[in-house]
């Protein structure tokens, strides 16, 4: 890994500065991304802003910045963005600082400001040696998510695509898949899940893969489908199913037939059901054939009516009949839950843990 610390006078930083909503954000004669395309758009608060340009205006050094050498010889801003942001929007004339702009100011008050050197890493390497470099000076810096630090690495068009459809607020992974997504797309969490269920875990090989394609129009289609198999299954929404992990039940039941209708009024009766305390697990619960009672985090005996029961059997299995201790026995629904049995001390016997497998295998 190769890392050159230089001095960047403002006026290059701000040379060739564009700022657009759909193109992103670019600096340094064009060849710097302050903000590649569809990435975080959000900016620091007018006070942050301020805070930056009273720190340059008075020479005070700003912290170190980091950007990420291309192969092509361009740039990407790893750390340092928002502040990237504030001097060159104030040059721009976009606010004020101390009630003038920067068109107010004297020429020499313009160049004390143009002449300023910020402190720039160039950072130069593997991916794998910028991957860990960055997430080296993560921990002292604003805290990037894994997937912003892998976008850095992975830099390229496929990648500038992939931000277009799942990281722009309001963009067409929100507004498609918000109610089934958990986190916020500027800050790459929709393209974190998405990624996670495409590459099987497998995110960093994927996105290494794939970084110099053109397009990621196979990822948006893979997602839009995952929408619409859910949305034909279970087409009456519940606030369990955000967050699930749609892709993988969606790799394992989306060739399976199943009747909506039937899945939904067994999932209104599962949700309706106080013996089940996880109802987010209902929805596997029913994909798989109802099998994989552990999803549901079905209701427990208390202690209480576990202990009334052992006393009443004698400290004996109902099955075996032999005697045991209170903590080697297990509290047991005579009548099985899936079979209409509540978790009521009326329905439940005490069995040692030999004969509570034993039932529990049938």
């Amino acid at each position: 890994m190769n890392i050159e610390l230089h001095k960047v006078a403002v006026r290059e930083l701000v040379a060739g500065y564009v700022n657009s909503e759909d193109e992103g954000v670019v600096a340094y004669g064009g060849k710097l991304d302050v903000r590649p395309k569809y990435q975080r758009e959000f900016i620091y608060k007018a006070e942050q802003q301020v805070a930056v340009i009273d720190t340059v205006t008075k020479g005070y050094p700003l912290n170190v910045m980091y950007w990420a050498v291309r192969g092509d010889g361009t740039y990407e801003v790893i750390d340092g963005q928002q502040r990237t942001l504030s001097v060159c929007e104030y040059v721009a004339g976009k606010f004020a600082y101390n009630f003038r702009y920067f068109g107010n100011l004297t020429k020499g008050e313009q160049d004390a400001i143009l002449d300023y050197p910020l402190m720039v890493y160039f950072c130069e390497g593997s991916d794998a040696e910028k991957l860990e470099w960055f997430k080296t000076i993560n921990i002292a810096g604003e805290e990037l998510t894994d997937q912003e630090l892998l976008n850095a690495v992975y830099a390229g068009p496929w990648t500038a695509d992939l931000k277009r459809y799942f990281s722009r607020p309001s963009g067409p992974a929100y507004g498609l898949g918000s109610r089934y997504l958990r986190g916020e797309p500027i800050r790459q969490d929709y393209l974190a899940t998405v990624l996670k269920w495409k590459s099987e875990g497998a995110v960093k090989d994927y996105m290494a893969v794939r970084q110099h394609e053109a397009s990621a129009m196979e990822e948006w289609l893979y997602f839009k489908g995952i929408v619409d198999w859910i949305e034909t299954l279970f087409p009456k929404y519940r606030k369990e199913m955000k967050g699930l992990e749609w892709g993988p039940l969606f790799s394992r039941y989306g060739g399976k037939r199943y009747d909506p209708s039937a899945m939904e009024e067994r999932i209104k009766a599962l949700m309706a059901d106080a013996e089940v305390g996880r109802k987010s697990g209902v929805y596997e619960f029913v994909l798989g054939g109802e099998r994989d009672f552990s999803l549901l985090n079905l209701r427990k005996f208390d202690d209480a009516d576990k202990r009334t029961v052992y006393e009443r059997q004698n400290h004996r299995c109902a099955i075996c009949g032999e005697e045991f201790a209170y903590e080697d026995m297990d509290g047991d629904h005579v009548m099985p839950w899936w079979k209409g049995g509540r978790t009521k001390i009326e329905n439940l016997q005490m069995l040692c843990r030999t004969c509570n497998l034993k039932k529990g295998g049938k």
